[in-house]
């Protein structure tokens, strides 16, 4: 069984304490958190003990870290995990500096196993729809679309600290893009506006934006990102090939519909979707967990890693500098 700490008992912190909780190779043997109330409460709910990062990082028996602190300590927690020899799960991005994150790779890009939290990847969908692009089920991948709307915007003290829509929010479909184009994206061109709450863009930000992804051989890909769909937490994948298409779509809360008539004509009612990420992707975050798993007991490498939080904190930067400066950037 290997020993696992978790920096940060927010929402994320303890999503990931339940399922290394539940994980039989696992024990949550601390949590820590500036907020008491947080990681009291984690503690309360797992069995882990409370206390700092330096006493996580001088205790040999810890084997890994899960870092989901705020995203302003990442990198530097991060760093000083890997220093002292523990494998790292850091959620993303990596740091809100793409410079910053670069200079890191002496550190962060070395022997010592660092996991970057991009959990869409792990989830079965999505991993299905990769999967049966790679087995040529469509021919040659052409374009992509990729959709992700938020069912409402989150409080502006959030936005203020989140470092953008791009950094926060479209991180993981830039992944998404990187991962089923299977080659580098060599130009980025964005749009953004703020249609959804005043107070995001007084706030320095944008909530609305559709981002173009171009490869060296022509490939696109088309991000819609929003922080507001109005019809619950839209999640779309459609991979255009030579021959088909390929396409994951959202998931419902149930499989059931109604079906009824109005003027002659036929019509159906779904099921709501789920309605937010904590729901859509909780069996991503279990496989996600599952891998590190495989990583400490080394059986496995991390599948998305330092190179992957830069990589996709890149193409961050670069949607941001398109739509400041209404042109296309060039990696």
């Amino acid at each position: 069984m290997f020993d696992i700490a978790i920096l940060g008992a927010g929402r994320i912190g303890r999503i990931h304490a339940r399922n290394v909780a539940a994980h039989p190779a696992l024990r949550l043997k601390y949590v820590t958190d500036p907020n008491a109330a947080a990681s009291d409460a984690v503690a309360a709910e797992t069995g882990a003990a409370v206390t700092d990062l330096d006493t996580v990082l001088a205790d040999e028996g810890v084997r890994g870290v899960i870092i989901a602190s705020s995203t302003d300590l990442h990198l530097d927690q991060a760093a000083r995990a890997v220093t002292a020899g523990k494998a790292v799960l850091c959620e993303k991005p990596l740091d809100m500096d793409l410079a910053r994150a670069q200079a890191a790779a002496p550190v962060l890009g070395g022997d010592v196993p660092l996991m970057l939290g991009f959990n869409r990847r792990f989830d079965p969908h999505f991993a299905t729809l990769k999967a049966r692009l790679e087995a040529g089920a469509v021919g040659a991948l052409e374009t992509l679309q990729i959709t992700s709307h938020d069912p409402a915007p989150p409080p502006v003290s959030y936005i203020k600290v989140s470092g953008g829509l791009f950094k926060d929010m479209a991180i993981h479909d830039f992944d998404m893009a990187r991962w089923l184009l299977g080659e580098p994206v060599v130009e980025v061109y964005a749009a953004a506006s703020c249609l959804v709450d005043p107070a995001i863009g007084e706030a320095g930000d944008v909530d609305t934006a559709k981002t173009i992804l171009r490869t060296a051989t022509g490939k696109l890909c088309v991000i819609s990102n929003s922080r507001r769909s109005g019809y619950g937490y839209d999640q779309r994948i459609e991979a255009f090939g030579s021959q088909g298409l390929l396409r994951a779509d959202n998931i419902l809360e149930s499989s059931v519909s109604t079906w009824g008539g109005a003027g002659g004509n036929p019509g159906a009612a779904s099921d709501a979707f789920q309605n937010f990420f904590l729901d859509r992707y909780a069996e991503a975050y279990r496989q996600e967990v599952a891998h590190f798993t495989e990583i400490l007991a080394g059986t496995a490498k991390p599948s998305v890693g330092y190179a992957d939080g830069v990589a996709a904190l890149a193409l961050a930067e670069a949607a941001a500098q398109s739509v400041a400066t209404g042109q296309a950037v060039r990696l």
